[in-house]
């Protein structure tokens, strides 16, 4: 049975390998038929072509032109004598290896892709061959068809027929895009390294031949230059494989520091916001429709972009000479629909001492305490209320170690401390979020659970966060690594009462002919119920709840308008954030080095609240004036604890403080606590802190305050 059952399936695969064969075979019959019949252009007259029509991007208006994407183009034709050896080498390593071999498709290419595209149905599969790309440079639309893909493979197979080798090449350096307006490498060497393409070093080739697959994606001033130097080594590893270069050459070339001249400064508004959106036309569309006509409305509000970008300039001096602090980012957004309103990148997108083309807004940087909100939140979810108790005292939460250790930081302990080294006491989850607290926050994740934690943070729209099993604790103090234009998307979902909306910088796109592409539709969900989202965004607006961390005039205050806000500095003040909102505009600011070199050791509300605080109240004069819905009323049947009272006393009278661990079930707060608490791994160690505090100050329960402002010293400092 099992002899006949194997037959059986080896006759099925071997008839499905004839079909595949036959399918195979019948399109190459059929492609040599109309070879012989297909009339091939003059190759004289593909570099002699003329890309003329250029993408405009505008702001939100659709009459602020942000940038004319191919507005005088620019094209030199050169002879291949006059390019360097080394461009062309680069050039065929990385995009056609086998150059030299076929006659115009690769055959085992030409195969695979009749496979997949036979099975998928989308006739996508290409294998282009720089003949291929000569022909659909030059010759015909970027649309995928069966038929457009015919007459690709077709006119490759004639040209190989009828011109040289060399002559292709030729053409093909001569109409390649190699980024906004440069057609062909002659052009490219010039704009990018001031030098004709016949002086191109290898490092310099290998960096052009980078850059054809995907121009704007890997252009050198966009948002990938990490991805454009990890493509220039694959380039350099080709040649090497292919007996190009030697190692020596290799490993010199590798760390070869190669500048890019200056864009062009008077030509682009809103640049980084430019490229971003440039990238997403880009893989959407792909590289010639941006030189197809294109029509783009984007959501950017040019009027706050031009406002941001004087006002982060201003700043990042100041930071910089105060804090070493030599770069800040922007993002502001509208929450009602995630429509970008400013992005600003760097404090100068053409200051190349630190990098400028570099956007910080999609830099994955660690947010520090920014993440608090998003655990807090779940806590409300889980049914804690934001008038819960929560002890912040010296607290040993590594399991590994004694409960008594709760001083001791060094791994596998772990007893964090606050950027002051004091302990506070009691506090309600509104005031250790409003101050930023970290004890009490790490408590509440624990409540919650770290792997619900992350699934929340991720529905927000924090898709870069990692698996839970790489955070543990830590996660609430800024463990994970997110972007600042997510982060404010993510804000922005607290602001539209737990509705998020993804962050979306294009309004409408439409093509030479006025047929319109795409235009927005928001793309909601509903992420947090609206009466927990409310009372987030009472928590972080409570300007009393601040104090003492924050005096009632700071910066993070704005008398008579609804905002919240929240700061984040990582540890040794790596990165220094703050993001808040009102209902109509969420802004996020973050401030540090590209480099991630530590700044001076100082927290986010000396270091970005103040250019925030400019920010947003320019944001605020601009936009309707909108309010918070109150938050939910604390209920007199929840647990004392949930109503904020931490006195509860004994069966004999007394007050004897405990953690909520020993008065509810973390499971289900606001029901009846039924386990034994000393069950829980973190029971003792909770009890342990909160009886030394007691024990320490026994005359505070002859009339106890409820904030207890202690000074102990501590350790470490981890994040604020």
């Amino acid at each position: 049975m099992k002899d006949r059952k194997s037959t059986s399936w080896r006759h099925i695969f071997l008839v499905c390998i004839f079909i595949f064969l036959g399918i195979g075979f019948f399109t190459a019959g059929g492609i040599l038929f109309v070879v012989a019949i297909t009339p091939v252009p003059d190759i004289g007259s593909f570099a002699a072509r003329q890309v003329n029509q250029s993408t405009k991007i505008y702001d939100r208006t659709g009459q602020v032109l942000l940038y004319d994407y191919n507005r005088d183009a620019k094209r030199e034709i050169v002879s291949l004598t006059a390019i360097s050896p080394n461009a062309i080498q680069a050039t065929i390593a990385i995009e056609d290896s086998s150059f030299y071999e076929h006659g115009g498709i690769r055959i085992a290419s030409f195969i695979r892709a009749i496979i997949a595209n036979t099975l998928g149905g989308s006739f996508s599969q290409g294998g282009s061959t720089i003949t291929q790309q000569v022909v659909k440079n030059t010759l015909l639309t970027n649309k995928k068809s069966i038929i457009r893909k015919l007459h690709e493979w077709v006119l490759a197979i004639k040209l190989e027929q009828i011109y040289s080798k060399n002559q292709i090449l030729e053409t093909y350096f001569n109409t390649a895009s190699y980024g906004g307006t440069l057609y062909g490498i002659e052009a490219a060497s010039e704009i990018y390294f001031g030098i004709p393409a016949k002086d191109l070093s290898l490092a310099k080739s290998a960096y052009l031949a980078a850059m054809i697959q995907a121009p704007s994606y890997y252009s050198p001033y966009g948002t990938h230059r990490t991805e454009l130097d990890a493509r220039k080594n694959l380039v350099l590893d080709r040649m090497h494989a292919l007996g190009f270069i030697d190692d020596e050459t290799l490993s010199s070339s590798r760390v070869e520091k190669v500048s890019f001249a200056t864009s062009g400064q008077n030509s682009i508004l809103a640049p980084h916001f430019v490229f971003y959106i440039l990238n997403q036309l880009e893989e959407k569309y792909g590289t010639n429709a941006l030189v197809s006509g294109l029509k783009v409305t984007t959501t950017l509000d040019a009027d706050l972009q031009t406002k941001t970008e004087s006002i982060l300039n201003s700043y990042a001096l100041q930071n910089q000479k105060n804090f070493r602090a030599s770069n800040n980012a922007l993002v502001a957004i509208d929450p009602p629909t995630g429509q970008i309103l400013a992005m600003v990148g760097s404090r100068d997108f053409f200051d190349t001492s630190i990098d400028g083309q570099y956007n910080a807004t999609l830099a994955l940087r660690q947010p520090g305490s920014a993440m608090k909100p998003f655990i807090y939140a779940l806590s409300l979810l889980c049914g804690y209320t934001r008038n819960t108790v929560v002890f912040d005292v010296p607290t040993q939460f590594s399991t590994a170690c004694a409960t008594s250790d709760n001083f001791n930081n060094t791994p596998p302990c772990y007893a964090p401390s606050d950027y002051d080294e004091k302990f506070r006491g009691p506090m309600t989850f509104e005031t250790a979020l409003a101050q930023s607290i970290n004890i009490p926050a790490i408590k509440v994740l624990y409540l919650v659970g770290i792997q619900n934690a992350v699934n929340l943070a991720k529905s927000f729209g924090l898709i870069t966060l990692g698996d839970a099993s790489q955070y543990g604790l830590t996660l609430v103090l800024g463990g994970g690594e997110v972007r600042l234009l997510d982060l404010t998307g993510a804000y922005a979902a607290f602001a539209n009462e737990g509705v998020k909306n993804t962050p979306t910088g294009i309004l409408e796109v439409d093509n030479s002919q006025g047929t319109t592409l795409e235009r927005f539709t928001p793309q909601s969900s509903m992420v947090l119920p609206s009466n927990i989202a409310n009372d987030i965004s009472g928590m972080l607006s409570d300007a009393p709840a601040r104090l003492p961390e924050y005096a009632l005039d700071s910066p993070l205050s704005f008398p008579g308008y609804d905002v919240a806000v929240k700061t984040g500095t990582t540890n040794d003040t790596r990165d220094a954030w703050v993001v808040g909102y009102s209902p109509s505009v969420a802004i996020g600011v973050w401030a540090g080095n590209n480099d991630n070199t530590p700044m001076v050791k100082s927290v986010a509300g000396f270091i970005a609240a103040p250019m925030w605080h400019e920010a947003m109240a320019y944001a605020l004069s601009k936009y309707q004036k909108t309010y918070f819905s109150e938050p939910s009323p604390i209920l007199s049947s929840v647990p004392p604890m949930l109503q904020g009272n931490w006195r509860i006393p004994d069966a004999q009278g007394d007050i004897v403080p405990h953690s909520l661990l020993y008065w509810t079930n973390k499971n289900n707060p606001q029901g009846l606590s039924s386990i034994n608490p000393s069950q829980d791994p973190q029971f003792a160690y909770w009890e342990y802190g909160i009886s030394s505090w007691y024990n320490s100050y026994p005359n505070l329960f002859i009339n106890p305050p409820i904030f207890v402002p202690i000074s102990y010293q501590a350790t470490s400092t981890i994040l604020l």
